[in-house]
């Protein structure tokens, strides 16, 4: 049976984390390492300033007390001695949908199983009902995992419409889509009279076009979208090295 490990960004108590338990006990040999609390937005961060401490909890799962990065590390690199087939994070309380994923916490687990050499999918409900559908779809994902084929350091960022099962209209492979800026923090003032940030809302849709995980998901579909950790702008070497020689024969 496969090894899969299981990892969130929301916190080891997350109901979002069962259902996915829930839906893929069946179907393999499930290990669950998770934050112990809500470390949302905390992206690739890795705690480097102290030890980590790795708990057991009265229903097999394990927490840690540090960033979905090091609960994928500590899972992946021999707390149990045996390797995951499979890394799946989530399943995230809201989405990650086009910019989201330079942010999300639920996306950087995936990543750091990736890696780490695992296979790596970013599960993430829009919204905070329906995760039993969402559960469903990564069952019906991880059943199908065998036969997916990935360039290296990629990894599988799903985003699941919250809706009842029967309502999905299919699956759509997409591409992602990207934000506006954000708005203005918010300023409010502490019981002391101090003066605090909330940091605000993302910023509306600047492309959304119908290729798109926003597309997708505002048509009532599954989006599924390959990402790759390598960020380099391959299009514009030529353009950057042709300003850099500019640059070199001017000074």
């Amino acid at each position: 049976m496969r090894k899969l490990l299981l990892s969130n960004d929301d916190g080891v108590h997350a109901p979002g984390l069962r259902a996915l338990y829930d839906a893929l006990n069946a179907h393999a040999r499930l290990r669950v390492v998770a934050p112990d609390r809500d470390k949302s937005g905390a992206s690739n961060s890795l705690t480097l300033s102290r030890p980590l401490a790795l708990a057991a909890l009265d229903n097999g799962f394990y927490s840690v007390d540090g960033t979905p990065a090091d609960c994928v590390y500590l899972g992946v690199n021999g707390v149990w001695g045996e390797k995951p087939d499979l890394v799946i994070s989530g399943i995230n309380h809201g989405s990650n949908l086009g910019d989201d994923v330079l942010y999300s916490g639920t996306v950087a687990a995936a990543m750091e199983g990736r890696n780490l050499g695992m296979p790596a999918i970013a599960m993430s409900l829009v919204g905070s009902r329906h995760f039993k559908t969402a559960g469903r779809v990564a069952a019906s994902l991880v059943g199908a995992a065998g036969s997916l084929s990935l360039p290296p350091r990629s990894l599988l960022n799903v985003n699941v419409p919250d809706v009842p099962w029967e309502e999905l209209q299919g699956f759509r492979v997409t591409r992602m889509g990207y934000r506006g800026p954000a708005t203005q923090p918010l300023e409010v003032k502490d019981p002391r009279g101090r003066v605090r940030y909330w940091i605000a809302a993302a910023g509306e849709n600047a492309d959304d076009g119908p290729d798109t995980d926003f597309a997708a998901i505002e048509a009532g579909y599954v989006s599924i979208t390959p990402l790759q950790t390598d960020l380099t702008r391959h299009a514009a070497l030529e353009g950057v090295q042709g300003w850099l020689d500019a640059l070199s024969r001017t000074g």
